[in-house]
C-alpha cells in the first residue's frame, strides 16, 4: 500500500491594502457604529415607554397625582414629574462611561442604570476624546439628540458627559512632563504652558457642548466629573496600554509613587477647569469623584479605569449627585 503524501499546509498570502480597501474597511466601521449607536436608541425608547407606562417602582406620586388619581382622573399616571416620572438620561463620553459588560461589568452607565432603574440612553465610546466629541460628526450627533429630545418624547432631563482623559494622557504627555527633580514640587514638574494649551482645547469643547445645550434644550442639566487619581504602573487591558508609565519611563521617574503625584497635580487642574465652568454658567454640575477611591492598585483595574468595586464606588457618587438635583425622582 503505497504510504500516503502528507499535505503541506501553505500559508494564504496576504492582501495588499489598497486605497480602495482601506476605505472600504472604515466604511464598514462606520456603518456599524451608526447602526448600533440606531439599536441603542430604539431600546431605549422601547425601555422608556414600558417605564413611562408604569412608573418607576419604589418612587411616591406627587401630591398633584394622588389628588387627581382620588378624583378618578386617567392623568394621574401622567402627572408624576415630581415622583415616579422616570428621569430621561442620555449619555456621552469614553470608556469611564463604556467600559467593556461581559468581561468586567461595565462602567458608570450600566451601574448607574441599575441603581436609579431607568434606562440610560449612551452612545459613549471607549477611547473617544473630547477633540472628537465635539468634532464635526460626534457633534452633528450631540445636537440632533439635544435637538429632537428623547425618543421617548420630551426633552432630556440630564446629558452625563464623561471627557478629557484620553486628550491628556498617552503619548502627548512625554511633551509636558519634564524630567524628574525630587527637588521640585508635582505640579512643577508639569509644563504649565503647555499642558494648558492642552487643556484649553478640551476646555474648549465642553463650552461648546454647554452652548449647544443653551442654544437646544437649556432644561437639560449637565454632568460632569473628573475621573479619579490613576496611578501609572504600566498595567494595560486586552493588549491596549499601558498609557501613562512609558512617558515618566522616558523622563527617568524612580518610582510609581513619584509619577502618582504627578497624575494627581494634572487631574487637579483638569477638575479645577471643569469646576469654573460649573460656576459660571447654569445647569451645569460637576461629580466629586475625585479621592473617592484608596490609593492602592487593588482600586484599579488599569492605569486608567477603576476596578469592579472602584466603578461601583463612582457609580455611588453619581447616584447621590443626581439624587440631589431630582429630588423624589431619583431612588
Amino acid at each position: 500500500m503505497p504510504k500516503r503524501m502528507s499535505r503541506k499546509r501553505v500559508a494564504s498570502p496576504r492582501k495588499k491594502a489598497t486605497h480602495a480597501s482601506v476605505a472600504d474597511e472604515r466604511s464598514t466601521l462606520d456603518k456599524q457604529i451608526n447602526e448600533e449607536n440606531d439599536r441603542r436608541v430604539q431600546e431605549y425608547a422601547r425601555m422608556m415607554a414600558i417605564m413611562k407606562s408604569r412608573g418607576v417602582k419604589g418612587l411616591t406620586p406627587s401630591k398633584t397625582a394622588k389628588a387627581t388619581s382620588r378624583a378618578g382622573g386617567a392623568a394621574a399616571r401622567l402627572t408624576r414629574a415630581g415622583g415616579g416620572q422616570p428621569l430621561q438620561i442620555f449619555a456621552e463620553g469614553d470608556s469611564w462611561f463604556d467600559y467593556p459588560v461581559p468581561l468586567f461589568g461595565g462602567g458608570i452607565v450600566p451601574r448607574l442604570e441599575r441603581r436609579l432603574g431607568v434606562p440610560i440612553l449612551s452612545l459613549a465610546r471607549a477611547g473617544d476624546e473630547v477633540r472628537n466629541m465635539l468634532g464635526v460628526e460626534e457633534r452633528q450627533i450631540l445636537t440632533q439628540q439635544l435637538g429632537n429630545g428623547s425618543p421617548a418624547g420630551g426633552k432630556w432631563d440630564v446629558l452625563l458627559f464623561s471627557g478629557g482623559g484620553n486628550d491628556i494622557v498617552g503619548d502627548p504627555m512625554a511633551l509636558w512632563i519634564q524630567d524628574f527633580n525630587a527637588a521640585v514640587s508635582p505640579a512643577s514638574l508639569i509644563s504649565a504652558a503647555r499642558f494648558n494649551a492642552a487643556l484649553e482645547l478640551v476646555r474648549a469643547g465642553y463650552e461648546d457642548l454647554i452652548a449647544i445645550r443653551d442654544r437646544l434644550s437649556p432644561s437639560t442639566h449637565l454632568v460632569f466629573h473628573g475621573y479619579d487619581f490613576a496611578i501609572p504602573d504600566g498595567r494595560g487591558v486586552c493588549g491596549f496600554g499601558p498609557w501613562m508609565k512609558p512617558t515618566f519611563d522616558l523622563h527617568s521617574y524612580p518610582t510609581v509613587s513619584s509619577a502618582t503625584a504627578v497624575v494627581k497635580a494634572m487631574l487637579l487642574e483638569f477638575a479645577a477647569m471643569l469646576q469654573s465652568l460649573g460656576a459660571s454658567h447654569k445647569g451645569v454640575t460637576v461629580v466629586k469623584t475625585q479621592g473617592t477611591l484608596p490609593s492602592a492598585a487593588s482600586s484599579w483595574h488599569n492605569e486608567l479605569h477603576p476596578s469592579n468595586s472602584g466603578f461601583e464606588a463612582i457609580a455611588t457618587v453619581f447616584q447621590a449627585t443626581l439624587k440631589g438635583l431630582f429630588p423624589g425622582r431619583v431612588l
